[in-house]
């Protein structure tokens, strides 16, 4: 005797976009600080798509984010808001205001956290040494522009440190920082 069993239906799974690439420092921003305090390794230049992402992350962690300034060289398109978790997050630009190499994002409870956005083509070596930097508690504050020069006068280029020798920036802080998404 043979039996048959149906297969169960198919279904439709949504589909989950990878979580952002992020490291943040392990303390909260001060009032008035102007160092950064993390930095962002986006995959594409699809800001729209990789904001989603970032603010999916942060959301839960700072609050409810309610504004992200970004500087438009880098973005080809720039959308004026976008979705997270069932609100509007609205989306502005600053030429001359904004580091070309960051991004700030406002939140009602953490009030201000500005990030150095890693160009997504940057090699994984290079990008761990930027995030290291980035998220250090400890060290000389610098620019995002100021970083991102510095690991292209150390190895080269976005694309340099793909064979992970050298680290541009000390350890100090290392152990201290958040990772998330990496």
């Amino acid at each position: 005797m043979s039996a048959t069993t149906p297969h169960p239906p198919l279904r439709a799974v949504p589909f989950r976009a990878p979580t952002a690439r992020l490291a943040l420092k392990s303390e909260s921003p001060s009032p008035g600080h102007v160092e950064l305090d993390g930095a962002w390794w986006p995959r594409s230049r699809d800001l729209t798509h990789e904001l989603s992402a970032l603010a999916d992350v942060l959301d839960p962690l700072w609050g409810r984010i309610t504004r992200i300034a970004v500087n438009p060289r880098h973005w080809p398109i720039l959308p004026p808001r976008i979705f997270v978790n069932g609100h509007v997050v609205k989306i502005g630009w600053f030429t001359s205001e904004l580091d070309p190499h960051g991004i700030f994002l406002l939140s009602y409870t953490a009030g201000r956290w500005d990030l150095l956005v890693i160009p997504p083509e940057t090699s994984a070596p290079s990008a761990a040494r930027l995030m290291a930097a980035a998220s250090a508690d400890t060290g000389p504050s610098m620019t995002a522009t100021a970083l991102i020069t510095a690991e292209r006068a150390r190895h080269g280029g976005p694309e340099a440190g793909k064979d992970g020798s050298g680290s541009a920036f000390s350890s100090h802080g290392r152990n201290q920082q958040r990772a998330v998404g990496i």
